[in-house]
């Protein structure tokens, strides 16, 4: 068995995702990035309403992670105020109407679903690994 390696900080490296999942079109989209991210191993998807719901263990989960990216898909940045209110501060953002994903308007696609997900992952290695 290897011996997993840690970051600077001394965490198991362990990159999460959390998605919008709400009702619109956008937000099924961010939520099949979120998912698709998971099955590549990029990130491990948690739960954005447990955080929301302060559920003990999802929380100390998501105290555990090297690196986050938060995927929204409307403009009312739900997912991202739910991980602010939290206390989280240090994740990546992706708002997927800044590629052009309009809500109401953009159809749930697996070319839209691998678009949203390239742009996490690249924000994840961008902007919310830990030390990043």
């Amino acid at each position: 068995m290897s011996q997993q390696n840690t970051c600077g900080c001394g965490k198991t490296p362990l990159n999460m995702v959390f998605a919008c999942s709400g009702a619109a079109d956008v937000g099924a989209i961010a939520d099949q990035a979120a998912r698709k991210l998971t099955r590549e191993k990029t990130a491990a998807m948690c739960c954005t309403a447990a955080i929301a719901a302060e559920v003990p263990d999802i929380v100390a989960k998501a105290d555990l992670a090297t690196g986050m990216v938060v995927i929204d898909g409307c403009d009312k940045a739900c997912a991202k105020s739910i991980l602010e209110k939290s206390g989280f501060d240090k994740f990546a953002y992706v708002q997927l109407i800044s590629l052009g994903m309009e809500k109401g308007k953009t159809a749930v696609t697996e070319e839209n679903i691998a678009k949203a997900a390239n742009a996490s992952a690249e924000a994840l290695v961008r902007d919310g690994a830990c030390g990043a």
